[in-house]
């Protein structure tokens, strides 16, 4: 696929947003994240291409370039997360597979001083909706390590299902570790996500915590 129908987009839900990572959010990107270093780290892939605690530009522009090609060859959506405007972390639907599986994983970080505001389910219920309903895909994957609970009510919240441990998925936090694997398909939301989400906030309006689960 040469290019991916949808993209580039900003979506907004109340005081959350969705909109395209940009060079220009280098400063902001690594303030936040030098300043939710310990908040990151259980979570964070063992990548040198975003490492938490150099001081150059050269990872983040790296690591947008990255995603920037990969949205243009129909294969990531790197979105930021905003809370009223501002900056707030980072939400990504990458390793999309075209073909029979129209499918893809997502993954998502939020600041730890903004946890619990339901910010990060907005976010990702938003990003599914898009995904299903204008760009096309079947079904999106959230591997999501055990022991991270916020992470993982993130997803439970929404509707997403568990369908077992992924056995030393992934590096992280400097070593191999198992992830648990939640998935929604299109069939599942029939009516989109988003809507089921906010009926769901009108029942229960005080979220539990959402925290990182970085990609």
């Amino acid at each position: 696929m040469d290019r991916l129908r949808g993209w580039p987009v900003s979506l907004n839900e109340g005081p959350v947003g969705l909109r395209p990572l940009r060079l220009r959010d280098v400063g902001v990107w690594r303030e936040t994240r030098l300043r939710n270093a310990d908040w990151l780290r259980p979570w964070e892939p063992s990548n040198p291409e975003t490492p938490l605690f150099r001081t150059g530009l050269g990872p983040y522009v790296s690591m947008v370039g990255t995603l920037r090609r990969e949205a243009r060859q129909g294969l990531a959506l790197p979105w930021v997360v905003t809370w009223q405007g501002g900056f707030a972390g980072q939400l990504t639907v990458g390793a999309i597979v075209w073909g029979s599986a129209r499918s893809a994983q997502v993954g998502y970080w939020v600041s730890g001083t903004l946890a619990g505001q339901g910010i990060i389910p907005t976010a990702l219920a938003m990003a599914v909706d898009h995904c299903f309903f204008t760009v096309g895909l079947h079904r999106l994957e959230a591997n999501i390590r055990p022991e991270n609970h916020a992470s993982r009510r993130v997803v439970e919240k929404l509707g997403f299902r568990e369908e077992g441990v992924r056995r030393r998925q992934l590096h992280i936090d400097g070593a191999w570790r198992d992830h648990i694997c939640y998935a929604l398909t299109v069939e599942d939301v029939p009516r989109g996500l988003l809507g089921e989400w906010r009926r769901t906030r009108q029942k229960t309006p005080h979220d539990g915590p959402a925290g990182p689960h970085p990609r």
